[in-house]
């Protein structure tokens, strides 16, 4: 199992989209996003890993994911049954900013 792995030597592309939500559909969020991820994205050409952030004042959910190309990230979002997917989870997001990085330093402690 690919776990998220961060490295400014490794080269990915990593989105991060910080989805503004009411408190009361946070988990209605978090789950479709789980849903339309273990049973369509990760099985995509490029998907290395997705994780998702519940902010504890329920307002915000973060997905922090990695692919392995740009080119693979956009031929996701144009897949058909993944815009469906994701609109279902949208349906209940007030904003969102998606976007994409690369790993320009990262830091540990020891």
């Amino acid at each position: 199992m690919a776990i998220a792995h961060i490295d400014s030597s490794r080269p990915v592309v990593t989105l991060v989209n910080v989805l503004k939500v009411s408190p009361e559909h946070q988990k209605e969020v978090l789950a479709l996003l789980a849903e339309a991820t273990e049973g369509s994205i990760k099985h995509l050409p490029g998907f290395i890993c997705a994780n998702f952030h519940a902010s504890l004042d329920g307002k915000s959910v973060v997905n922090y994911s990695q692919w392995e190309t740009e080119e693979d990230f956009h031929a996701m979002m144009a897949d058909p049954e993944i815009q469906t997917l994701l609109e279902e989870a949208a349906a209940n997001v007030l904003e969102f900013h998606p976007r994409l990085y690369e790993v320009a330093s990262s830091h540990a402690r020891g």
